[in-house]
């Protein structure tokens, strides 16, 4: 998967998430340029987190799947981990949620590790594999 369409991606499933909440009655609804903000925030804030054994952020690896973004502001992450024996294991999450935590604009953020699709360097953006050195 490429950046451009795992940010594609990441956008989609927060207006998506946001839809399915507002046609329920949630709550009041984000204006769509406020999600394409925190969508872009977020975004960077998950660039910022690297694994501490590789030299590529966990956004350009493709461990990020999903992001729902709620009405109430609350952040939902959905990632995945290189391999279930990955020494980050415990530390990574917590850096996720912290991460998103902190931008400006959100009340704050759950990260869920999920094992399926699993991982593979098919998700890595070119990007990552420059660092990686895997051309």
């Amino acid at each position: 998967m490429n950046e451009n369409n795992s940010n594609q991606d990441i956008a989609a499933s927060a207006a998506a998430a946001l839809s399915a909440e507002d046609a329920a009655g949630a709550g009041v609804a984000i204006p769509p340029h406020e999600i394409a903000r925190l969508t872009d925030d977020i975004v960077q804030a998950l660039k910022s987190v690297y694994d501490p054994e590789i030299p590529a952020d966990i956004y350009e690896l493709g461990l990020i799947y999903k992001v729902d973004i709620a009405d109430d502001r609350t952040v939902h992450v959905e990632m995945t981990l290189t391999t279930p024996n990955c020494p980050a294991a415990a530390e990574l999450p917590v850096m996720v949620e912290n991460a998103v935590a902190m931008v400006p604009g959100v009340a704050g953020a759950k990260v869920e590790v999920v094992w399926d699709p699993p991982w593979d360097q098919s998700r890595m953006s070119e990007e990552a594999r420059v660092a990686l050195n895997l051309w």
